[in-house]
């Protein structure tokens, strides 16, 4: 079966955007213990969730947003080995991004800060445009043949 030729399987599609969520909060779970946790006393999900912790006015807040977009690039890194198309990276970051949106529309509502809109955006970009061009790369990558050539 050639590359590309497969059935659409809307089972798969979910698993990959569970796992690909999963692995995005555990991330950024990770930044965040890292980054924030050493200014703050007690890490919890308004880090997370709360667009008011994402901020230019405090140096804590710049490690929130320092967190969001390392967890962007490690995305893109999830992306090549969960997805492992290019020309799918933009709807699967995007979809990411969206369900982050609507998860922090229930946590603590409407995001108005536009602080917080600039860096899930950027994270956005980053996510997609980078997942892009690491699986653009890895799909042009030669093939390698192991069998030994005959010298004749």
């Amino acid at each position: 079966m050639f590359y590309g030729a497969v059935v659409w399987d809307p089972w798969l599609i979910v698993a990959q955007i569970v796992c690909l969520q999963c692995f995005y909060y555990l991330t950024l779970g990770i930044f965040l213990a890292t980054l924030v946790g050493t200014r703050v006393s007690r890490i919890s999900l308004v880090y997370f969730f709360d667009y008011a912790t994402i901020t230019v006015s405090t140096a804590t807040g710049w490690c929130v947003i320092a967190s969001f977009l390392l967890s962007a690039i490690a995305g893109a890194g999830y992306l090549v080995y969960l997805i492992e198309r290019a020309k799918k990276c933009l709807d699967f970051a995007a979809t990411l991004y969206i369900f982050h949106l609507f998860i922090c529309i229930v946590y603590g509502g409407w995001p108005s800060s536009m602080t917080w809109w600039v860096v899930n955006g950027t994270g956005l970009v980053v996510m997609s445009l980078l997942g892009e061009y690491l699986c653009i790369k890895r799909e042009l990558r030669e093939i390698p043949i192991t069998r030994l050539r005959s010298n004749v």
